[in-house]
């Protein structure tokens, strides 16, 4: 019954993913900020492709970057 798809985290997993603590994502999640996720039965899930997607939408481009990049 504990056999969730690799692709689908709880929050616990979600949070340490992300690198935050579950409080400060349950947070994001109720000011409408945050990693777009699922609620099915009440229950919160992030998709992984949601929480990468995230995490790509956070990198800043610095002028030092853009150099390197070529």
């Amino acid at each position: 019954m504990n056999n969730i798809p690799q692709a689908r985290f709880r929050v616990p997993e979600a949070a340490q993913y992300l690198g935050l603590g579950v409080s400060t994502l349950d947070k994001m999640r109720m000011e409408g900020r945050g990693p777009r996720y699922l609620k099915i039965g009440g229950r919160v899930f992030y998709r992984l492709t949601d929480l990468d997607a995230y995490i790509e939408a956070a990198v800043i481009e610095t002028t030092d970057s853009r150099a390197l990049a070529g």
